[in-house]
């Protein structure tokens, strides 16, 4: 059992290392950041959802937010729906 056998063993430990650092590790990071996004939502953001409503918040709730539009109109979606609190300009 000499370097025959070690070599395959630390291509396979190299290849998990590049694959983690190059796609599980930033995945985990951007789902951390919109993990805390959703949880820092508040009533009165104009948010954007998933689908590209834009809206304000007009009630939070544990799991649903209710939003409304420019015109008045009163949406119920869940928390996980959201894309992105947009900035005031």
């Amino acid at each position: 059992m000499g370097a025959e056998m070690i070599t395959p063993i630390l291509w396979i430990v190299l290849m998990f290392a590049i694959f983690y650092f190059l796609l599980i590790r930033p995945q985990q990071k951007r789902q951390k950041q919109v993990r805390e996004m959703q949880d820092s939502l508040q009533k009165g953001n104009s948010i954007v959802t998933i689908g590209g409503l834009h809206a304000k918040i007009h009630a939070i709730d544990e799991g649903t937010i209710v939003l409304i539009t420019d015109e008045g109109t009163k949406l119920t979606y869940d928390r996980s729906a959201i894309r992105e609190i947009k900035q005031e300009a």
